[in-house]
């Protein structure tokens, strides 16, 4: 189990920047080898889920409410540790997500830029997709929403 801690971008500490930062690098830019500029100027819209196992930070989200990333509220980042995917943290921080956009925003739709190979876990979470996939910074993607 996760422990969740769910925060805006003024309320993190410079350690818990420091760390999301550093699992998004090191997940999006190492392991999937891709270069992109990960500091987008964002993350000061977004509320950011963090999720920590014995004091370590092993997944991460950040949402948007309706109108900052799509029209739609929005999750995004999505990123689990690697070696701590087995134990299906993803489906935590993806929950914790969805319930923070509906406490936090009061919203239900969620619209989110889904990496095609993750598509049937996103639909095992109700998203459904939209539209055709499209590259993003060398990846497949696919727009998905949940109504």
């Amino acid at each position: 189990m996760l422990d969740i801690i769910i925060k805006n971008f003024n309320e993190l500490t410079t350690q818990e920047l420091y760390n999301l930062l550093q699992l998004r690098s090191e997940v999006f830019v190492v392991e999937q080898d891709c270069v992109y500029q990960d500091i987008d100027g964002k993350d000061q819209k977004a509320h950011h889920i963090l999720g920590y196992k014995d004091d370590k930070l092993v997944a991460y989200t950040r949402i948007f409410k309706p109108g900052y990333y799509f029209d739609e509220s929005s999750i995004g980042r999505v990123v689990v540790q690697q070696n701590t995917r087995k134990f299906k943290y993803g489906y935590a921080i993806m929950k914790a997500s969805i319930e923070a956009i509906k406490s936090h925003y009061n919203e239900r739709i969620i619209r989110i830029s889904a990496q095609t190979y993750l598509k049937q876990f996103y639909n095992n979470l109700e998203f459904y997709e939209v539209g055709e996939e499209y590259l993003e910074d060398g990846i497949p993607h696919i727009n998905m929403i949940k109504s």
